[in-house]
């Protein structure tokens, strides 16, 4: 079975609820969902009858004679012969009829059952003393407790044909990682972004805290789904032309539009980036080549933008100046614009190959990272703007892998540390200095292609590291157990114990049988390809 993860996000400490809540579906849910589940039997049927319209199976399929239909339908079927002489042993005559009942005195199970005492309900029975379900419910909200202590990881995956968004939770004091609860998606997921702020939940305040996720795929519109709350069937708001049931009613029989718009994306959606600031904005980037600013509260398009030619692949908000949007892109361009002032030229930077990833550097605001697709980390400073794309002049770069360079993470929390992961499936943390980065350590984790890497977005668990790809297995590396980071990192490092420390690798427990028939681990319980370069 094929899998792999995608994407994926960590949830600071304290925003899960300690007990989600279980979906109530209620008649107004049953008449939301309803609406949903037609304009997408609408979109179907609308796709078919286009598809047909372009083959010509609706001219072909009238010149069928009437000499073509089956023999059934010209007369009736010949009469069986029951009398056959084959056919008498099976005495169909009598097929159907009920057999009598044989003469003999009935016994009943129990002797005396009149002597049992019966009691209409089990609250009213002295001897059972816990009510209906009570023990139930109980095991399964221990179950899904979710302590102060923990961290949520969500992990976008597809396996087989299959797409979901895990949920795990991650317990660092008792080295355990498993899947908390998953929502299914419609399609392959490529970005997550999670969110402190509720959408479309009724009878919570809008500005209240709260702890959901938008979901990109290769579909055009953005789910957004509520955390706290398991097995739901659809998403609480969908940000793109499938959010408005009747709208897509009037327009079915219209010709679908794959031309970029205002209003919604009409192409996946390859990244996510919710404002911290101004809580309510969420800022997304299309294959269409747009990027565009939606409103939480009302689940509208408020602003759309097209500073590039190619696929806007990466965004980043700015910390400090919180309405300046980086965005990275397949034209090979890097653009830093003010969300408020659309019509102003915005400053941009090129590089010598399709950017992969942008970030923000989190400990000055005046420089920013860029990953391509070469393996290339460029460092920019926002203040030397070039006066075109080609006269870039980045402050160092560093050819951190020999293929795409698919994820990188700059730790919070700690200055200078920055983690890259590439296709060539190793990951590569690195100690950013004055004079440039410098490599600490190089790790195989077994995860395959490396989609994902992702610092921990807590003090406490600063130096855990989540990383994931194509062979669809989840990890968490506590990186501070490893010799070189904790000589590179010493003053960052509250546990300096001395004597050996052994390296902690967190993953996801598998059933015994499956581990032994995998075979993919030493004695010590460790991948077999956790080697130091």
């Amino acid at each position: 079975m094929s899998s792999m993860i995608t994407t994926s996000a960590w949830v600071p400490r304290g925003f899960a609820a300690p007990f989600p809540a279980k979906y109530d579906f209620d008649e107004d849910e049953f008449d939301r969902i309803a609406s949903l589940a037609k304009l997408k039997l609408d979109d179907a049927n609308d796709d078919l009858e286009e598809a047909q319209e372009e083959d010509g199976t609706n001219g072909t399929n009238g010149g069928k004679k009437e000499s073509d239909k089956p023999s059934s339908q010209n007369g009736d079927a010949e009469d069986i012969d029951i009398d056959d002489d084959d056919l008498k042993e099976y005495d169909l005559e009598h097929y159907d009829d009920d057999e009598e009942e044989g003469e003999g005195q009935s016994m009943d199970m129990f002797g005396n059952v009149k002597s049992l005492a019966y009691y209409e309900s089990n609250k009213e029975d002295p001897y059972i003393t816990i009510p209906d379900g009570e023990a139930d419910d109980d095991d399964d909200r221990e179950e899904l407790q979710i302590l102060a202590t923990d961290n949520l990881l969500l992990a976008a995956k597809v396996e087989d044909e299959l797409a979901h968004l895990e949920v795990y939770v991650y317990e660092d004091e008792a080295d355990n990682l498993y899947v908390h609860h998953d929502i299914m998606l419609p399609a392959i997921p490529l970005c997550v972004e999670w969110l402190d702020i509720p959408v479309s939940k009724s009878n919570v305040e809008k500005n209240s805290t709260a702890n959901f996720v938008a979901i990109g795929t290769m579909d055009p519109d953005i789910e957004v789904w509520d955390l706290d709350t398991i097995d739901c069937m659809y998403p609480n708001a969908i940000l793109g032309q499938g959010a408005n049931p009747e709208e897509e009613k009037k327009k079915k029989k219209k010709k679908k539009s794959k031309k970029a718009n205002d209003e919604y994306h009409v192409d996946a959606v390859l990244s996510l980036a919710a404002n911290r600031k101004h809580r309510n904005l969420l800022a997304s980037a299309s294959a269409d080549k747009t990027v565009k600013l939606w409103d939480l509260n009302t689940t509208k398009c408020a602003k759309s933008y097209s500073y590039h030619t190619d696929k806007v692949c990466s965004l980043a908000w700015h910390s400090v100046e919180s309405t300046v949007l980086l965005s990275g892109s397949y034209d090979r361009t890097i653009v830093a614009a003010d969300m408020r002032a659309p019509e102003a030229k915005a400053p941009r930077w090129g590089v010598e190959s399709d950017v992969e990833n942008v970030r923000w550097d989190p400990h000055d605001p005046n420089f920013f990272f860029v990953s391509t697709e070469n393996g290339i980390i460029h460092y920019h400073d926002i203040r030397n703007a070039p006066p075109n794309p080609s006269a870039s002049k980045p402050v160092w770069t560093l050819q951190a892998h020999d293929e795409s360079l698919s994820a990188f993470d700059i730790n919070a929390h700690i200055p200078g540390y920055m983690a890259t992961g590439s296709t060539d499936k190793t990951i590569k943390l690195w100690n950013i200095q004055p004079t440039g980065p410098a490599m600490v350590v190089s790790r195989n984790l077994d995860v395959g292609k490396v989609f994902s890497t992702n610092f921990a977005p807590d003090a406490e668990v600063a130096f855990r590291l989540a990383v994931a790809g194509s062979k669809g297995t989840m990890h968490v590396w506590d990186t501070s157990t490893n010799a070189a980071v904790r000589q590179a990192f010493a003053h960052k490092i509250s546990n300096k114990s001395e004597g050996e420390v052994k390296e902690r690798l967190i993953g996801v427990e598998e059933d015994q049988s499956s581990s032994e028939d995998e075979g993919g681990e030493d004695e010590n319980g460790e991948p077999e390809s956790m080697d130091e370069d």
